[in-house]
């Protein structure tokens, strides 16, 4: 199991089921109780990781379990078949022996090879060891063959990601990709508990949008005027430019960099939201750290500033921490021996530690003491008014505090439009949450609510105001101050698997020149 630091961390995140919590607001009770009806759907069999976990207590009861066969132990009227179902880590080991199985099992013993779905049922017995417990099986069927083994793409016991990448559609049934999957399940619930918990309201925002919230000009574009003769003619203007009034939509939409432009509505309505969801970048970009199509986390608070912004950042990234510590233990454990040494410390660091908090300029002004730049050896000296560097970043967490740090009042010429201006008229009210070996995981902002400095800024930074009369709206009628964040979904699984490339942290990466399955 995890630590036991971690289980308190986690009830310590969690306010309580009724009443008024620390922060003020009514927690959301009813949601941890399920409704009552009279239910008619039955899996019809038990999973691995339940009759693993129940173990001794449940020794010499009968069960069914499907899964795929991981390896397989072959001898004269006995075979011993190690199956997974994708519901832990640990295998269940089949036993079929003559005397026991019927005759049906153990003939289909000879089909039963990796990579082969089979169900069994039988006893739950001790294994030899005493340690844990086997199903001796009283019957096997092979629910799908693979007539031809050395056609099947991942039945080498050690592949690399690279060549996993090649078959996305098998790779969940590697035991990397399946603790993968575990956790990043894991992450997904725990971020929707942990604002339904605190009172805030889930909001799908539109995929298909007009509006370029990170401003790079990096969409993918969204039209029906692709005409289906490849040579036809396209609709254009006296100009010569695209008619896009003729198309779908009739001005120039694309699929969503982002959905806080348009969940800030909301928070400007109903106070305290936030959107989970697809978004998509058209940057023609091969490195591990990036994707054409991702997930994104962002909340966004009313009646909120700086401080507040921050603190629910590092509520939310503990609390996820440690219901991953806590409920994926096996799974970290496997990280840890595999992917990278110290893994679990590291995470356990992230729960009990306070974040640093540290404004942009003191943070330049430490990486650019003379004994750090000779420490550290940058390959880009640090200076104010850039745009810090990994190296930057994880010098901060990694070297000089050993935690995270959060980074905030960043230079207002690195920041986008819609961030709140500071009285110094050099920076603006945003902040990064920076933790060890990732470097940037989290990036936010107070918005800038004044109607009049936004439209300024907005000239500033030459963004059209036409098609963002509605956001200006936000200002013009009953104002608020409000803030919020975004987290790519998939760099917080890297963070707590410690996996290295993020195409292997989500189910079909999408990334220049791969769209396949």
């Amino acid at each position: 199991g995890a630590p036991a630091a971690a289980s308190a961390a986690a009830s310590a995140a969690a306010p309580a089921a009724t009443g008024l919590t620390n922060s003020g607001s009514v927690s959301a009770g009813a949601l941890s109780a399920p409704p009552a009806f009279a239910t008619r759907w039955s899996r019809g069999r038990a999973r691995a990781s339940e009759v693993l976990t129940a173990g001794a207590a449940i020794i010499g009861q009968t069960v069914t379990v499907g899964g795929w066969v991981r390896s397989a132990r072959k001898q004269s009227g006995l075979a011993f078949i190690d199956v997974s179902d994708g519901s832990t880590m640990a295998k269940l080991q089949f036993v079929v022996k003559e005397g026991i199985a019927d005759a049906d099992s153990i003939a289909a013993v000879a089909k039963v090879g990796t990579g082969a779905c089979v169900r069994g049922t039988g006893k739950v017995v001790a294994t030899r060891d005493g340690k844990s417990v086997e199903l001796e099986c009283t019957s096997l069927s092979v629910m799908g063959d693979i007539p031809d083994p050395s056609k099947y793409p991942v039945a080498k016991a050690r592949l690399s990601m690279e060549a996993l990448r090649e078959h996305q559609h098998l790779r969940p049934r590697t035991n990397a990709l399946a603790a993968v999957t575990r956790v990043r399940n894991a992450c997904a619930f725990a971020t929707h508990r942990f604002f339904q918990e605190r009172g805030f309201l889930y909001i799908h925002t539109p995929i298909i949008t007009s509006a370029d919230c990170e401003g790079a000009g990096e969409m993918f574009s969204v039209t029906t005027m692709m005409p289906a003769d490849p040579k036809g003619p396209i609709p254009r203007t006296e100009d010569g430019s695209i008619d896009y009034s003729k198309d779908f939509f009739g001005n120039p939409a694309g699929l969503t960099v982002s959905g806080q432009l348009q969940v800030e509505s909301f928070a400007c309505s109903m106070s305290d939201v936030y959107t989970f969801g697809p978004t998509f970048r058209a940057e023609n970009s091969h490195t591990s750290r990036h994707l054409s199509e991702f997930w994104m986390i962002e909340p966004e608070i009313a009646f909120a500033g700086l401080e507040e912004d921050m603190s629910l950042a590092e509520d939310y990234l503990k609390y996820c921490t440690a219901y991953v510590l806590e409920h994926c233990a096996a799974d970290i454990e496997f990280f840890d021996q595999r992917v990278e040494k110290g893994l679990r410390d590291r995470l356990q660091n992230v729960v009990n530690e306070d974040f640093v908090r540290l404004s942009y300029t003191d943070a330049i002004e430490i990486l650019c003491r003379p004994e750090v730049l000779k420490k550290a050896k940058f390959s880009i000296k640090p200076s104010w008014g850039m745009d810090m560097r990994s190296e930057h970043e994880r010098y901060l967490t990694d070297v000089m505090f050993k935690k995270p740090v959060i980074v905030n009042n960043y230079p207002k010429d690195i920041k986008a439009f819609y961030m709140r201006a500071n009285d110094d008229g050099r920076t603006v009210q945003a902040m990064d949450v920076l933790v060890p070996r990732i470097g940037e995981l989290m990036g936010g902002s107070v918005r800038e609510e004044r109607l009049d400095v936004l439209e300024k800024r907005m000239e500033e930074m030459d963004v059209p105001k036409d098609n963002m009369q509605w956001y200006l709206d936000l200002r013009r009628f009953g104002t608020v101050p409000h803030a919020g964040f975004g987290l790519g979904f998939e760099r917080l699984v890297m963070y707590v698997t410690g996996m290295e490339n993020i195409r292997d942290v989500i189910p079909f990466p999408r990334y220049p020149g791969h769209a396949d399955v």
